[in-house]
């Protein structure tokens, strides 16, 4: 693991002690309480089948609608989709589609 890695993981660590600690004192909200514990979930490795289904049964999007919400190439989202192409979201657009999963489409929107 390198140097830069474990230097995020113990500040992401130590931001959610400070949230839960804030929360316990009634400073944040629930629904914000709710909201960071995206920030430390490790988003899970998404197989093609994953990725069609949220694509299509969640957001249900057409591939290059998806894409530019993801901000991502319509033939990034072809790959992740494709069996054969081995290619799996990482990083970021990992992260996002972990929260159209949990929360849906509209976690997006700003």
């Amino acid at each position: 693991m390198n140097p830069k890695s474990v230097e995020n993981d113990r500040m992401v660590k130590e931001l959610l002690e400070t949230i839960a600690d804030l929360s316990a004192y009634g400073l944040i909200s629930k629904s914000d309480l709710a909201r960071t514990k995206l920030l430390g979930a490790v988003p899970p490795v998404y197989a093609p089948e994953r990725v069609v289904k949220i694509r299509t049964v969640i957001a249900k999007m057409s591939q290059s609608v998806f894409a530019a919400w993801l901000t991502v190439s319509l033939s990034t989202v072809q790959k992740w989709e494709s069996p054969t192409a081995n290619k799996h979201p990482s990083g970021a657009a990992a992260k996002l589609l972990q929260m159209v999963e949990m929360k849906g489409i509209e976690s997006l929107i700003v």
